[in-house]
C-alpha cells in the first residue's frame, strides 16, 4: 500500500510541475475566477458577504476546476488532445478545455447581477466590472453598490364579496409568505402566486393559474418601504372563476395508445366509479383504494394527486393517463378518466452477483426470480425467487471453512389492509397486506449446517412522504442444525481452549410473535442543509405464551410449542444518521446504533438469528466483519483454526464520517467507527454488558474513496483500528496506525 502511495506522490508532485498555461495561445490569458466587492457602509457585513457569494455564483463561464490548485481536467485536455490511443481517448473525455479571460462577458455580468440585486430589494442598486491580469492569467472584478433595502411595510387582498373568487383568495391572506418588515424579493411574490393558486386549487378553481394574479408596488413610500397589493387580473375568464365538481368517473385498467374509443356504452358501474374493461383483466374492486374523488366533490388537486400517486403505486400498471373533460349543463362539472396501461403480468429474472468481504471472503450469488404483477386480478404481487450462493476465503485464519446456502423463498403482497377492522386512508400511499414464506440452506464447511424456515404475515404503510411504519402480526423462524462436524463440537468441550458460545449457534432456534418498525426519512430532500434518517424496530418473541406455560429455564421449567423449546424475549434498536450539508458537493454523515435484546423465561440468550453483529465495510470498518465481542473476548485466541462470528444481545455503534466531492464522480471521506456487542448475562467472562463496559469500545478511524455514478456507489475504505476491546499481553488495548493492520473494505454504496 505505502508503495502505491508513493506513486500518487510522484504523480501529484509531477502534475504541479507541469503548468497549464503554457499551453495557451499567444495574447491569450487563462481565466482564473471572479470576485465581487460590495461596496456599502450601511450595509451589515453578514449581508455583505452574502451579497458578495451570491453575486460571485452568477458570474458565467465558470473557471476550470481545480483539486489543491492543479487544473487536472484543463492538464489531462492538453495531454489528449489530438492524441491517438486507447489510453488517451479513455482520459479525453474527462478533459476540459481552457477558459479564457476574453470569454468573460463583464459588461453582461455586470447587468445580471444588477437585475438580481433589484429583484432582492436593492432598487438603487449598480453594478460594474472589469479584468485583472497577470502575465499569463486574468480574473473578473465586479463592484456591486447596492444601495438601501426596500422594505414591505403592508399587503392588502381582495376585499371579500359576493364573487367567490374575491373571497377565495381573501381566505388565503392567514398564511402569505408576504411578510411586514420582510425585505421586498421577486421570488418571494412568484412564490405567493403559486401558494395562493394551490389553495385555490384545494376549493374547486380547477382553471385558474398563477398568471390571473397580479402583485402591485408602491415604492414611493418615504424611508424605502413599499406597499404591496395582490388583485385578480380583470382579464380573468369567466371559467377560471367558476367552482367545479365532479360529475362521472371512468377507468380504463386495460389501455394501450391504439384504443382510441372512450367506449362509455360498455362502462360498468361499481361503486361511485364505472370500469371499462371488456377483457375483464382486473377485478372492480381494485381501484376502491385509489379512486379517491367522487361524484359531486369539489374538484381538489390534492386529492386528484393522491389518487394519481396510488395508481402509480398500485403495482399492474406501468403508465397512468389521466384527462378532465368539461361537461357543465347548467352547472360547472367535471367528468374525470383514467387510463392504465398494465406491465407484461408475469416475469421471469436472473441475477448474478459477486461480493466481497472484510473478513477476506470472495463469492457469489445467483437469484432466478418469477412474478406475476396481478396474480389473483386484485393488484397481488406474487414472488417467488430460488437462490444459491457461495463464499469462499483463499487465504487467511478461515481458509477451508466456506460457506454455501441455497434456497427459495415466496412473497405475495396486497395493495390493500387485509384485517377484520376497516381501516381507510386518504393520502398518497397504498398501504400493503404482506406474506413471506422462506427456507434457507447454510453450510459452513467442515463445520455445521443448518436449516432455516421462515414466515411473516404484516402490514407497510405509509402516512406521509417521510414516515412508514411496518406491522408484521406475526413473525416466525425456526432454525435447526442439520448435521454439526467434530471440530466445531471440539471447539465447545475442549477444556483447554473452550468457546462455549459456539453452542449457540447450533441450538435449535423457535422464535414466533409480533414486530413493529417506524421509520422517518427525509434524506432525499437535497434542498435541506439538515437531514435526518432514524428507524426504530421492536420485537417480542413467545411471551404471553412464555407467562402462561410458567416457562423458567433457569429454574428447570423448560417449556415447548409444537414439540420444540422456543425462544422468549422483548428485542429494541434504533439507528438515527444525521447528515449536514456544508455546500454542494461537502457534507458531514453521522450515525447511532443502538440495540437491546432481554431473553426472559424460557430463555438466556437471544436466538443466534436475532442477535447483533459488529465490524465491517458497513460497521466499524478497521476491523473485518463480525470479528469484535462480545466485551472484551477476544475471538481469534479460541477455537481450534477459525474465527467464528461474534454476537451480542446488546449493540453499541457510532460512526462520523466527512465526505467531500474531489471531481468529476469521485469523493472521498475521513471517517471513524467505535463500537462493540455484549450478552445481556454472564455467559463468557469478560463478555457481560456492565458499568464498565465503555472500557470495551472498539475504535478504528480511516479515509476511502467512493465512486458515485448515481445508479451505482463504488467504495473503497482503508480503516486502520485504533482501540481493541481486549488488552494485549502488556495489558494496552490501544493499537498504533499501521498499513500492517489496516483493513481494506471493497463494497457497493454508502455505509450509510
Amino acid at each position: 500500500m505505502i508503495k502505491h502511495l508513493r506513486y500518487l506522490l510522484f504523480v501529484m508532485v509531477l502534475l504541479s510541475a507541469c503548468s497549464t498555461t503554457k499551453y495557451l495561445p499567444e495574447g491569450q490569458k487563462l481565466y482564473t475566477g471572479a470576485e465581487v466587492k460590495v461596496e456599502d457602509k450601511n450595509i451589515k457585513k453578514s449581508d455583505s458577504k452574502a451579497i458578495s457569494e451570491e453575486m460571485k455564483a452568477l458570474v458565467r463561464p465558470k473557471p476550470n476546476a481545480s483539486l489543491l490548485g492543479l487544473r487536472i481536467k484543463l492538464w489531462l485536455y492538453y495531454k489528449t488532445k489530438n492524441r491517438k490511443g486507447f489510453i488517451q481517448k479513455f482520459f479525453s473525455k474527462y478533459g476540459e478545455p481552457p477558459i479564457l479571460i476574453s470569454q468573460v462577458d463583464v459588461g453582461k455580468n455586470s447587468t445580471i447581477m444588477q437585475n438580481r440585486l433589484q429583484n432582492e430589494s436593492y432598487f438603487q442598486a449598480t453594478v460594474s466590472g472589469d479584468t485583472v491580469g497577470k502575465k499569463k492569467t486574468a480574473k473578473a472584478v465586479f463592484t456591486a453598490l447596492p444601495g438601501p433595502p426596500y422594505i414591505i411595510r403592508n399587503v392588502t387582498f381582495p376585499v371579500a364579496t359576493d364573487n367567490s373568487l374575491d373571497t377565495a383568495v381573501r381566505g388565503t391572506m392567514a398564511e402569505t409568505l408576504l411578510k411586514k418588515g420582510d425585505k421586498y424579493n421577486l421570488d418571494i411574490i412568484k412564490s405567493e402566486r403559486l401558494r395562493i393558486d394551490a389553495r385555490l386549487k384545494e376549493k374547486g378553481f380547477f382553471y385558474f393559474a398563477p398568471e390571473q394574479l397580479i402583485i402591485q408596488y408602491d415604492s414611493t413610500i418615504v424611508n424605502h418601504q413599499v406597499d404591496l397589493n395582490v388583485k385578480i387580473k380583470p382579464t380573468t375568464p369567466e371559467r377560471a372563476r367558476e367552482i367545479y365538481s365532479i360529475r362521472n368517473i371512468y377507468v380504463y385498467p386495460n389501455y394501450s395508445l391504439r384504443d382510441t374509443s372512450l367506449k362509455l356504452d360498455s362502462a360498468k358501474a361499481y361503486r361511485w366509479y364505472n370500469i371499462i374493461d371488456p377483457r375483464k383483466t382486473a377485478r372492480p374492486y381494485l381501484f376502491a383504494n385509489t379512486v379517491l374523488l367522487h361524484p359531486n366533490d369539489v374538484y381538489s388537486r390534492t386529492v386528484h394527486n393522491n389518487s394519481l400517486n396510488r395508481f402509480i403505486n398500485l403495482g399492474p400498471y406501468r403508465y397512468v393517463k389521466n384527462r378532465f373533460e368539461d361537461v357543465t349543463p347548467d352547472s360547472p362539472k367535471l367528468d374525470v378518466y383514467y387510463f392504465l396501461t398494465p406491465y407484461k403480468r408475469k416475469s421471469l429474472q436472473l441475477e448474478l452477483l459477486g461480493r466481497s468481504t472484510s473478513a477476506n471472503y470472495t463469492g457469489s450469488q445467483v437469484n432466478l426470480s418469477w412474478k406475476n404483477r396481478n396474480a389473483f386480478k386484485g393488484g397481488e404481487l406474487l414472488t417467488f425467487t430460488l437462490f444459491a450462493s457461495t463464499d469462499v476465503q483463499a487465504g487467511g485464519q478461515n481458509n477451508g471453512y466456506n460457506v454455501y446456502q441455497y434456497g427459495a423463498q415466496t412473497s405475495l403482497s396486497w395493495p390493500r389492509l387485509i384485517s377484520p377492522f376497516n381501516v381507510r386512508s386518504s393520502n398518497a400511499y397504498i398501504p400493503r397486506t404482506v406474506l413471506t414464506l422462506g427456507y434457507t440452506s447454510t453450510n459452513r464447511q467442515k463445520l455445521y449446517a443448518l436449516n432455516s424456515f421462515s414466515g411473516s404475515f404484516g402490514y407497510q404503510f405509509k402516512t406521509d412522504i417521510h414516515k412508514l411504519h411496518e406491522l408484521n402480526v406475526l413473525e416466525i423462524t425456526y432454525t435447526k442444525p442439520r448435521n454439526v462436524d467434530s471440530i466445531y463440537l471440539d471447539s465447545i468441550r475442549n477444556p483447554n481452549n473452550r468457546n462455549p458460545a459456539l453452542k449457540h449457534v447450533i441450538d435449535p432456534q423457535f422464535t414466533w410473535g409480533p414486530s413493529y418498525a417506524y421509520t422517518y426519512d427525509n434524506t432525499t430532500e437535497d434542498y435541506r442543509t439538515n437531514s435526518i434518517y432514524y428507524r426504530g424496530k421492536v420485537s417480542l418473541s413467545n411471551n404471553l405464551y412464555g407467562i402462561f406455560t410458567g416457562a423458567d429455564t433457569l429454574g428447570g421449567k423448560p417449556k415447548k410449542l409444537f414439540g420444540t423449546t422456543f425462544n422468549q424475549y422483548v428485542k429494541a434498536e434504533g439507528e438515527f444518521r444525521f447528515f449536514h450539508k456544508i455546500n454542494a458537493g461537502t457534507k458531514i454523515a453521522a450515525r447511532l446504533l443502538a440495540g437491546v435484546g432481554l431473553p426472559y423465561g424460557n430463555s438466556t440468550i437471544l436466538p443466534y438469528s436475532q442477535q447483533f453483529f459488529i465490524g465491517g465495510p458497513n460497521s466499524l470498518r478497521g476491523f473485518r466483519a463480525r470479528s469484535i465481542g462480545p466485551g472484551s473476548i477476544d475471538a481469534s485466541s479460541l477455537n481450534n483454526g477459525f474465527v467464528a462470528d461474534q454476537s451480542g444481545d446488546i449493540k453499541l455503534e457510532a460512526n462520523l464520517e466527512y465526505r467531500a466531492k474531489l471531481f468529476s464522480i469521485v469523493y472521498g471521506a475521513i471517517f471513524a467507527d467505535a463500537g462493540n456487542v455484549w450478552n445481556a448475562k454472564t455467559h463468557q467472562q469478560g463478555g457481560t454488558f456492565g458499568s464498565n463496559f465503555y472500557k470495551q469500545l472498539a475504535a478504528d478511524a480511516g479515509f476511502g474513496l467512493r465512486f458515485d455514478a448515481t445508479v451505482l456507489v463504488l467504495r473503497v475504505d482503508l480503516g486502520f483500528p485504533l482501540l481493541r476491546p481486549w488488552p494485549d499481553a502488556s495489558g494496552s488495548r490501544s493499537v498504533s496506525p499501521s498499513f500492517r493492520y489496516s483493513i481494506l473494505n471493497i463494497a457497493i454504496g454508502y455505509p450509510f
